[in-house]
């Protein structure tokens, strides 16, 4: 990072736990509010891509343009040339880089894409400047972040309330904001894009079937114990490791209940440059 933005954390980490979820994402359950304004040909850039799945399917959309996907982390790229191997995408190259001072020069893509980005940094809207500034004229920005807030669930748990605080709390420690879903318009605008030319909208994540149901739960059992979100929690003394295992156990017994259902609310912000 630059030296103005040393302090910014991920606060999920890489853990396989985190991983598993990345790796579900799709351009469609992930970004299909930016599907229509793809075409053939389009340069493409993907910001904080991960593991790459979402990256490798916004590749097949712009093809033959050339698609670059960036994050801040080697380990996870290696992961993202696996998936783009395997799906035979050879229009797609990735790179460690940084959301503050992309490596770049300015008017280089068509579309920079940043998907569960934003939430993590402490100066977003230094970072859609920076989106901005590598977007040719005509082109456009497209962010999509999580609401912690607004996510909800049935049945009630005083656990996963009490799980919500602390990520929340977690998140504020770490400078960065849990609640980006809500501000995409917000910090959009105070990164000086034309206010005509945005499109703000909202998409869900929704986890019902026995399947999806458990398969959230146990994710998120799992990130309570021995994820960096984990770690973070006990190293601000937000948490000790018995108040995280029974996050965990409060997270598997809502993942038992037949009648569950959880909601995961996303801001989206598509900008004109």
């Amino acid at each position: 990072m630059t030296d103005t933005h040393q302090a910014d954390v991920y606060t999920h980490g890489h853990h396989d736990s985190v991983l598993r979820s990345h790796r579900w994402r799709t351009a469609e359950n992930s970004a299909a509010y930016l599907l229509p304004a793809l075409q053939p040909g389009q340069s493409l850039l993907d910001v904080g891509c991960g593991p790459g799945t979402v990256t490798v399917d916004l590749a097949s959309r712009v093809a033959p343009g050339a698609v670059v996907g960036l994050d801040r982390s080697e380990k996870v790229l290696e992961l993202a040339r696996e998936e783009a191997a395997k799906a035979g995408a050879d229009n797609v190259t990735f790179q460690v880089g940084d959301a503050y001072a992309l490596p770049f020069p300015d008017a280089s893509f068509d579309v920079v894409h940043a998907h569960q980005v934003l939430q993590h940094l402490t100066d977003p809207v230094a970072a859609l400047r920076e989106l901005r500034r590598v977007t040719r004229p005509g082109g456009v920005v497209a962010v999509r972040d999580a609401d912690y807030a607004g996510m909800t669930w049935f049945p009630a748990s005083p656990v996963l309330d009490e799980w919500s605080a602390l990520y929340h709390e977690v998140t504020q420690a770490n400078g960065a904001e849990a609640d980006a879903g809500r501000r995409l318009h917000s910090w959009a605008l105070a990164a000086g894009f034309d206010p005509d030319g945005l499109v703000a909208t909202a998409g869900v994540w929704s986890y019902a079937s026995d399947e999806d149901r458990a398969w959230w739960a146990d994710l998120w059992a799992e990130r309570c114990v021995v994820s960096d979100f984990a770690r973070q929690a006990v190293e601000h003394g937000l948490a000790d490791e018995v108040g995280l295992e029974q996050l965990a156990a409060g997270w598997r017994e809502w993942g038992t209940h037949p009648d569950g259902w959880f909601a995961v609310l996303h801001g989206e912000v598509l900008a004109r440059v």
